[in-house]
């Protein structure tokens, strides 16, 4: 998979999940010092809870393995001083839980992961590039304790941090899947 990060890229958010159908994972924050790739941070996280796929599609409850740029972000707080895009909108995040889930912090800070979705817009934006089959709306975003429809999700200190450093001019992606498929 490192094979697969874009010449420039500078910045990695790695996804390592458990197994391939685990909700449990540990997000590394990589950043390249010359032509060493460099661990700066880490956190357990969660993933999809039926773990992760090659060919993801809406509603089958996997992340999708791949590596993914990060462009924008958001959520339903204001701006923590985040390098990238960020688009603070409390209806268009809290419109998308149920309303049971309305006590929850999950879309306190989002991350956009370019994943069927256009790059440069709201993280919330519902433009489906690939056709909805394919599924989208895939974020990092504050954790709730346990697996994801698809999304992968890290502490909010975690979030803040990510928010704080990803810088577009380093152009940073994810590279996410379970550690069978980030060894290949």
């Amino acid at each position: 998979m490192w094979r697969q990060i874009p010449d420039g890229t500078r910045q990695a958010v790695v996804v390592y999940g458990d197994r391939p159908d685990s909700p449990d994972s540990l997000v590394v924050l990589y950043q390249k010092r010359g032509s060493t790739w460099q661990q700066t941070a880490s956190w357990p996280a969660h993933n999809g809870r039926l773990g992760w796929t090659t060919d993801h599609r809406i509603d089958d409850e996997r992340s999708p393995v791949g590596v993914f740029t990060l462009t924008d972000a958001g959520g339903t707080l204001a701006d923590p001083g985040s390098r990238l895009r960020y688009w603070q909108d409390d209806n268009a995040y809290a419109s998308m839980l149920n309303p049971e889930q309305a006590h929850l912090h999950d879309f306190d800070y989002v991350i956009a992961i370019d994943y069927n979705r256009l790059r440069g817009v709201p993280p919330f934006d519902w433009s489906r590039p690939d056709g909805v089959e394919k599924g989208g709306g895939i974020w990092l975003h504050t954790d709730h304790g346990d697996g994801t429809s698809a999304c992968v999700t890290v502490s909010g200190p975690a979030m803040k941090t990510l928010l704080r450093t990803l810088e577009p001019a380093q152009h940073p992606v994810v590279v996410m899947g379970d550690r069978e498929h980030l060894k290949s």
